[in-house]
C-alpha cells in the first residue's frame, strides 16, 4: 500500500505548478494593458432626467420597424447595464437589430436625499413619468413594457394601476410567489427584522447587498470563479470580459431605505402580490386587472428567482393572451450568454410583432 494517500505524481505536480506560474506571469502582462472597462456600449441619448433617474433612448444601425416602442424597466439592485454589457453580449443591441425601438430606465445611485423614497415614488412617479415621456414622443396612448426581476414586479404593479398606458407586458425572471420552498433569498429576507434594519442603517449599502447575493452560492461566486480566472489570464479579451462582469457586480447602487423596507416586508415577507393584497400609494395591486397580452420569460436554472416563483403569474394575471418562455440558463445568463443572444431577443420581437 502506498504511504501517500493522495497519490500525487511529482512530475505531473511540477508541470501543473509551472503551467500556473506561466499563466500568472502572462496575466500580469495582460492586466497592465487592459484599458478602462466600459459598460453600456450601444449608442444612446438621454431623453428625460429627473433626480438621479435617466431615461435612455438607444440608437440602432437602422430605423426601427416596430410601431410601438419598448421600455425596459430594470431592478433597483445593480445597474441596468447587464442588458447592454458589451457589443457581442447585448440584449439591447439585439432587440434593435430585430427592429425594436428601445428605451431603458437607469435609476441612478440613491444617496441620503433618497432615503424616504417609496414604492409609490418609483412606480407611480418615476416609471409613470417615463412612460408618459415616451407616449408623447411617439404620439401613442400605450407602449410596450419589459420588466426585469424586481423591475418586472414594478412593471406588474404599474400595468395593474395604469393598464391604459401598457399595450403589451413582458416580464423576465420576475417573482410573483415569493414563498416557494426553493427561494433561498426569500428564506433569508423573511427572517430579517426589516424595521430595525432600515431604521438603523437608512439606505441599504450596495456592498451589503452584494455580500448577501454572493453568499447564496459561496463557493461558486467567491472562490471557483477566481480560480478559473487563472485559465484565461493569457487571453486579453477573456480577461477584459471577466473584469467587465466584475465591474457590473460591484458597481452597484445603494437601496433607498424606505423602498427596501416596503418591498422586503410586503413582497418577501408577507407575499402580498400573489394574494392580491399588495398596495402602492394606498392602491391595491390586483394582477387580475392586467388584461394586456403577457409574455413571461423565466430561467430554468435561476437561483435568485426560481421558476416556481415566476410561473404562478399565469394563475393570477387577468390576460387571456398569456405566453410563457423558458430559457435554459441562469439569472445572468439569460442576458449575456451566447445562447441568450440567439434566443431571447428574437423571441421577444416575434411575440410583439404578432400583437
Amino acid at each position: 500500500m502506498s504511504a501517500n494517500p493522495f497519490h500525487i505524481d511529482p512530475e505531473r505536480a511540477r508541470a501543473e505548478v509551472e503551467a500556473f506560474r506561466r499563466k500568472v506571469e502572462a496575466g500580469m502582462e495582460t492586466l497592465k494593458n487592459v484599458g478602462p472597462i466600459e459598460l453600456g456600449t450601444t449608442p444612446r441619448e438621454a431623453v428625460y432626467t429627473e433626480d438621479k433617474l435617466t431615461l435612455w433612448h438607444f440608437k440602432g444601425t437602422k430605423k426601427p420597424s416596430a410601431k410601438v416602442p419598448l421600455l425596459i424597466c430594470y431592478a433597483l439592485v445593480n445597474t441596468p447595464w447587464m442588458v447592454d454589457l458589451q457589443e457581442d453580449r447585448s440584449m439591447v443591441r439585439n432587440l434593435l437589430e430585430q427592429g425594436e425601438d428601445v428605451y431603458l430606465i437607469d435609476w441612478g445611485y440613491p444617496d441620503g436625499a433618497d432615503r424616504w423614497l417609496t414604492l409609490e415614488d418609483y412606480i407611480d412617479g418615476y416609471l409613470d413619468r417615463c412612460v408618459d415621456v415616451i407616449r408623447r414622443r411617439h404620439a401613442l396612448d400605450a407602449i410596450n413594457l419589459l420588466g426585469i426581476c424586481q423591475g418586472g414586479v414594478f412593471s406588474l404593479c404599474y400595468a395593474a394601476l395604469h393598464g391604459d398606458k401598457v399595450k403589451n407586458l413582458i416580464t423576465m425572471v420576475t417573482p410573483v410567489d415569493f414563498h416557494t420552498p426553493d427561494n433561498m433569498l426569500s428564506h433569508w429576507a423573511r427572517n430579517v427584522d426589516i424595521d430595525l434594519f432600515v431604521d438603523t442603517i437608512g439606505n441599504v449599502p450596495a456592498d451589503l447587498m452584494n455580500f448577501a447575493y454572493l453568499t447564496l452560492k459561496p463557493l461558486r461566486l467567491n472562490q471557483q470563479k477566481y480560480v478559473a480566472m487563472v485559465d484565461i489570464l493569457d487571453n486579453p479579451k477573456e480577461v477584459e470580459n471577466f473584469l467587465r462582469m466584475e465591474k457590473w457586480i460591484f458597481d452597484s447602487p445603494d437601496q433607498a431605505g424606505e423602498t427596501f423596507r416596503q418591498f422586503t416586508r410586503d413582497f418577501f415577507q408577507k407575499n402580498l402580490l400573489i394574494q392580491g393584497k399588495a398596495t402602492v400609494g394606498g392602491k391595491v395591486i390586483d394582477l387580475g386587472t392586467i388584461t394586456q397580452p403577457v409574455l413571461n420569460i423565466y430561467a430554468e436554472q435561476d437561483h435568485l428567482v426560481p421558476p416556481a416563483a415566476s410561473l404562478p403569474l399565469k394563475d393570477v394575471v387577468g390576460s387571456k393572451d398569456y405566453t410563457v418562455l423558458p430559457f435554459p440558463g441562469g439569472h445572468i445568463g439569460i442576458y449575456v450568454s451566447g445562447r441568450a443572444q440567439k434566443l431571447v431577443p428574437p423571441a421577444i420581437h416575434e411575440w410583439l410583432a404578432a400583437r
